[in-house]
């Protein structure tokens, strides 16, 4: 046997093959998706994750570079030891390339520090703290959705822009809600509207009728609600309930998902704001990818999805292009590249880690327009990129500065 794998080298060499670039080039090229399958986030990203990744590697022919494309998936239990654990070995000892989805913010900050450290790329859809393309930001790392800033500027300009000048927040008592709600009031004052005030309610407050009487009481138009989750479920509950929709005021989420107003359902949800960086009805191009997401999985893709499909999509034809997986050769290759597809317009990926493309501000249906259970939004206005994203100039990134 060693004699046979003697000559076989020994061929090899003859031919100017070397024996470690045949292995290299059988070795299956792997893109991790680092997600929440089992548990409160799961519905929102999990297997329908996987599966955008899945039809992304499909779609650009199943191999690249002459690699076969193959996607692997763990769970991180939205623990930022655990995800960090995962990303280490999956590049250290299981040959993954690229890490995509990564969920909650804590396990993204903790990816990115050890894609930092590995020189390796994470291409991030459903981490949105604005600490990835900040403070945090890194060489390797994409933030391909959104992050935190995007969704307060978007919304909040937008809103004023249509006559919601005077704002309330139900906030959140930690770090996501306190930056929510510093962005969207900087905006705010900024841009000739009038804050009129907060309240701060702690994580997993089952009764938010105290807050909501003080919300009401403040005869602002809009409701900025810095909230997700049940909290966020609880306050558009409360607030049907007590009357602030017939009152006059309306309610605007820093972030939602599809998932979120169909749990609430259209007569609790109706009306209320919210921007977007995809839903699946907007033009043809979203219809074609959302129905072949629908055959395969029973629901409709959400903006994390459509994120993480263009994401692994643009990573691939960069590979392409390149014809190597190496970071510092694929990922230039993807900033010259523009992103434009059903997900991105006018898409860019920044020097800080941002990738810069329009989004939607989208106001929840009434009961009566909508003609089926995915049917529930509709556009009020396109964001340009250049409005919803803050100048390159405020960039907090330590990479910039060389």
């Amino acid at each position: 046997m060693v004699k046979r794998w003697l000559a076989v080298g020994l061929s090899l060499c003859l031919l100017g093959v070397s024996p470690a670039a045949v292995t290299a080039q059988d070795k299956p090229l792997k893109i991790g998706v680092l997600t929440d399958i089992s548990g409160p986030f799961s519905t929102i990203v999990g297997e329908n994750s996987v599966e955008a990744a899945r039809m992304a590697a499909e779609d650009a022919g199943g191999t690249v570079a002459g690699r076969k494309i193959e996607i692997v998936a763990a769970d991180h239990q939205n623990k930022a030891d655990i995800g960090a654990n995962i990303a280490r070995r999956w590049f250290d000892t299981e040959n993954v390339e690229v890490i995509v989805d990564v969920p909650v913010s804590s396990v993204a900050l903790a990816v990115q520090a050890v894609a930092r450290e590995k020189k390796k790329v994470v291409l991030f859809s459903s981490g949105l703290t604005d600490r990835l393309s900040n403070e945090d930001c890194a060489p390797y790392s994409v933030q391909w959705m959104l992050d935190t800033n995007v969704l307060a500027r978007g919304t909040v300009k937008s809103i004023l822009e249509e006559g919601g000048n005077s704002w309330f927040f139900l906030t959140a008592d930690y770090a996501f809600g306190h930056s929510m709600e510093k962005i969207s009031r900087d905006m705010i004052t900024a841009s000739g509207g009038t804050f009129l005030g907060s309240v701060k309610n702690p994580l997993n407050t089952p009764d938010m009728s105290s807050f909501l009487l003080q919300a009401q009481a403040s005869k602002a138009k809009i409701i900025g609600v810095a909230n997700v989750g049940q909290d966020f479920r609880n306050i558009v509950t409360g607030a049907a309930d007590f009357g602030l929709l017939s009152g006059g005021q309306r309610l605007a989420s820093m972030i939602v998902y599809d998932s979120d107003i169909i749990s609430l359902g259209l007569d609790k949800a109706r009306g209320l704001y919210l921007t977007t960086a995809f839903y699946w009805d907007l033009d043809d191009g979203t219809r074609a990818f959302a129905e072949r997401f629908f055959k395969r999985r029973g629901a409709m893709p959400n903006m994390i999805q459509a994120s993480i499909y263009s994401s692994v999509a643009h990573y691939l034809a960069a590979a392409k292009a390149t014809g190597s997986v190496e970071p510092d050769k694929v990922l230039p290759q993807m900033r010259a590249m523009p992103v434009n597809d059903f997900f991105a317009r006018n898409g860019k990926l920044r020097p800080d880690g941002l990738m810069q493309h329009d989004t939607f501000l989208m106001e929840v249906k009434a009961p009566s327009e909508s003609k089926s259970k995915w049917d529930i939004l509709k556009l009020v206005r396109r964001i340009p990129a250049d409005v919803g994203y803050a100048p390159l100039a405020e960039s907090k990134c330590p990479g910039l500065a060389k």
